[in-house]
């Protein structure tokens, strides 16, 4: 039977290994509570023992903060920030005539709580909510999942900062990334919604990030679409058709999402991924200098890794100690001259204390024989999670495409090929000539078939799919 995208979003708790005898730890009961209190709560499902209103009452969703933007105001942010991602230039300059906004767009920042799977916390986390003013009642959906950034405060509802006409968004300090999907959907006549993710944000409270986790980084995602969904139906709105897309890290979410949607049969009408590392461990491999491919057809040369890859690294190591108690993994995995570097950089992610340490390469941040022999039993579980986590080999029984740069500095061609050849004929890659890691995602939103090889951008094949 067909569900809409309005259906009730409820992530099944995973299994646990030593729960023998019927037993439920307290953090798989507590996930599976919440998990029936949220479908009760937002989607009108039958709330059963737990009660219509303590369901209500734990699972309400809240929209915190608003603000309105105009359209000619998204326009120009987006003119200033193109440039930054357009590097090197494989677009024609942003063209407000063509590609400009439609609709003024009204953001809202949306608090909820999630469980987190891996250790059972209750955790409030934020989001945003973008809508087209002046549209009612139906309108297709996109939840957008950001990409890696190293800061705790550079997330998606950072935008309804835009309240004061003051303010002008940077790099440093803002999610341009939103900005673009806020401006080809929100104000394109979309509603699209956001995660902050947990550990990020106004909430985090000194809380770790739960970075490539899969089980937080899908709950919140979960999580965050339901409550925006919730928010959607208080200003009079229901979604239509639901469409994923993510960047980076936030393209792995996008695919977990997808697979956690699919494995209840909830609908997803398109899923739109850029620059995604499907295969952990071979992500890892690649970044650690371990791991080797040949030049992508027609390329003459491939750029280096860039510098901040081994942070990312040092943030996924501090993620999986944190999520699943792997005591003492950063200083199990990094070289001992590098072990308080980063330490700190997880604490504080502050780069001019890491570069007054020194920042290794990726290549020089592992301890000697990490990915040839047991070095420690913390540093083979962390790899065996990586693999577990991965979604390289997921057959798709709905749209999805893949974007990827041929010359991607973070993430090369060859990585995306696993998810491809093993996606089945619903997965479709595109690749983008030239395209950095940046500029693939710039690409995949404001592109043309000369820039996508031949193949509509993001945009257009969302409002082609049925």
């Amino acid at each position: 039977m067909s569900r809409d995208a309005d259906e009730a979003i409820v992530l099944s708790p995973p299994t646990t290994s030593d729960n023998a005898g019927g037993r439920i730890d307290q953090p798989r009961r507590s996930f599976i509570v919440q998990a029936g209190l949220l479908s009760a709560a937002l989607w009108g499902t039958s709330a059963g023992a737990v009660g219509t209103r303590s369901a209500a009452r734990i699972a309400r969703s809240v929209i915190d903060r608003s603000c309105r933007v105009s359209g000619q105001r998204l326009d120009d942010l987006v003119a200033k920030a193109y440039p930054l991602f357009n590097k090197p230039a494989i677009l024609p300059t942003f063209d407000a005539s063509r590609d400009g906004a439609r609709f003024d767009v009204d953001l809202h920042r949306i608090v909820t709580h999630t469980v987190v799977p891996e250790t059972g916390e209750r955790l409030r986390v934020s989001g945003l909510l973008a809508v087209p003013v002046g549209v009612k009642g139906e309108l297709p959906l996109v939840s957008w999942q950001h990409g890696t950034i190293l800061s705790f405060d550079q997330v998606p509802s950072n935008l309804t900062l835009l309240a004061d006409p003051a303010y002008e968004l940077t790099d440093a300090a803002d999610s341009l990334e939103t900005l673009f999907n806020v401006h080809r959907f929100a104000a394109r006549g979309y509603a699209v919604v956001a995660a902050d993710y947990v550990g990020k944000g106004p909430f985090r409270d000194g809380r770790g990030e739960g970075y490539a986790v899969k089980g937080v980084s899908t709950r919140t995602c979960l999580d965050i679409l339901a409550a925006g969904q919730q928010a959607m139906r208080t200003l009079g709105l229901r979604p239509s058709k639901r469409f994923l897309h993510g960047w980076s890290q936030g393209a792995l979410n996008t695919q977990w999402l997808h697979q956690a949607l699919r494995s209840q049969s909830l609908p997803v009408t398109g899923t739109a991924v850029a620059s995604p590392f499907n295969d952990l461990n071979e992500a890892w491999s690649f970044w650690a200098g371990a791991q080797t491919f040949p030049l992508p057809a027609g390329v003459a040369s491939y750029p280096a890794l860039p510098g901040w890859i081994s942070l990312c690294m040092i943030v996924a190591l501090g993620s999986y100690e944190l999520q699943y108690g792997l005591g003492g993994l950063l200083q199990a995995a990094v070289q001992p001259q590098y072990r308080d570097m980063a330490k700190q950089y997880w604490q504080d992610y502050k780069l001019d204390t890491a570069a007054a340490q020194g920042i290794p390469t990726g290549a020089q941040l592992l301890v000697p024989g990490f990915f040839d022999r047991a070095t420690d039993e913390r540093n083979s579980a962390f790899l065996r999670h990586l693999a577990a986590n991965r979604a390289s080999y997921w057959h798709y029984d709905a749209p999805i495409r893949f974007h990827y740069g041929l010359a991607d500095e973070a993430i090369h061609p060859a990585m995306v090929g696993r998810a491809l050849s093993a996606g089945g004929a619903l997965a479709g890659g595109v690749a983008v000539p030239g395209g950095s890691h940046r500029g693939t995602f710039l690409a995949g939103l404001y592109g043309g078939p000369s820039t996508l090889d031949g193949a509509q951008n993001i945009p257009q094949w969302f409002a082609s799919l049925g």
